[in-house]
């Protein structure tokens, strides 16, 4: 019964909008209405938490992935090919 209402929640707020306040709201709500123990509460939000904190992660690693697809789509040089240019430019000038 627990995970068909967690995953009713999930699908209504969205796991990666979430906060710990939020979630604790609404572990209190539930509690009341589903008579969850303090223990089934307390595991129910540490779920909640970790499926945000891993939404919140793959959607940084798409958004890196596009992000880097648009770079190369537009040419443009890295920090680390800036640098080594800089340093390429230092020593043919001390040369």
């Amino acid at each position: 019964m627990l995970e068909l209402i967690e995953k009713v929640v999930m699908t209504t707020i969205g796991v990666a909008a979430i906060t710990q306040k939020k979630a604790e709201e609404l572990v209190v709500e539930m509690k009341d209405r589903y008579k969850l123990s303090e223990e089934e509460g307390k595991q129910f939000v540490e779920r909640i938490q970790a499926m945000a904190r891993e939404n919140r992660d793959k959607v940084r690693e798409m958004a890196e992935v596009e992000v880097q697809k648009v770079v190369d789509r537009l040419g443009l040089a890295s920090v680390e090919e800036l640098e080594r240019l800089k340093k390429r430019v230092q020593d043919l000038n001390h040369a």
